[in-house]
């Protein structure tokens, strides 16, 4: 058994505003499944598939607090690619982001409602519009170890700074790591969704997860058909239904 990354959650507090964003920074089709949440996902998109990992917006009232530990790492073909696509962006709504880097040879920018994200230039091969997933953490080893086995998904790289991991396919964004001296603090406002394999057990899935160090997240009595989870970091993580 396995299960493989299919798309990242969103809070937002107007998701249908900030999906439109997001869907216009992308290129990708919007589209709802319900009240309060809005999809995106590439325009003929078959879900789900490694070529792209979707982003779901669902609305919260809490308002965001602290820098997201989970962020969007968006790729640009060269430089120049770099800032005309920043350019455009900052015409939809963004905004610059301060979070502590360095001179870097990436841009950093807050969506309409404040959610960090990255504009970086050939740092990977071809992803499509998202270069990579980017998770803050204490450990990137750990995570690796995690992950790696959570998942189906190539670690490609590991160091006590990093760790990326990418689709066995070989195509969709990276999965990326980064140690931070920051612990988390209250529950992250996006995270990642992790979906098993067709004729998988959901329950025998969420088992063999917790062996590998996941825990339990305590919903109370909220009625839902997938599993919530943390990871060793205490990072949030649902285990979606087989498909």
């Amino acid at each position: 058994m396995a299960t493989r990354l299919v798309q990242i959650n969103m809070k937002a507090k107007d998701d249908n505003a900030l999906g439109g964003f997001w869907a216009e920074a992308l290129g990708w089709a919007i589209s709802s499944e319900g009240p309060g949440v809005t999809n995106l996902e590439p325009e003929g998109f078959v879900y789900p598939d490694p070529v792209a990992v979707c982003v779901d917006l669902v609305v919260s009232p809490e308002p965001k607090r602290v820098k997201n530990r989970v962020h969007l790492d968006l790729a640009a073909g060269s430089a120049a690619h770099r800032a005309e696509l920043v350019a455009r962006l900052t015409k939809l709504g963004a905004t610059p982001a301060g979070v502590g880097q360095d001179d870097v040879p990436w841009t950093v920018l807050a969506d309409p409602e404040g959610n960090e994200f990255c504009v970086l230039d050939s740092l990977y091969d071809e992803t499509g519009p998202i270069a990579a997933v980017v998770v803050d953490c204490l450990d990137p080893r750990a995570m690796a170890r995690f992950w790696g086995e959570a998942t189906d998904w190539t670690v490609h790289e590991v160091t006590g700074r990093t760790a990326v991991l990418r689709s066995a396919a070989g195509v969709g964004p990276y999965l990326r790591f980064v140690r931070v001296p920051e612990t988390k603090t209250g529950w992250n406002r996006v995270h990642l969704d992790v979906r098993p394999y067709p004729g998988d057990d959901l329950d025998a899935e969420a088992a063999r997860l917790r062996t590998l160090g996941a825990t339990d997240v305590d919903l109370g009595d909220a009625d839902i058909h997938w599993k919530v989870l943390a990871d060793p970091e205490g990072n949030e993580f649902c285990l979606l239904t087989p498909a």
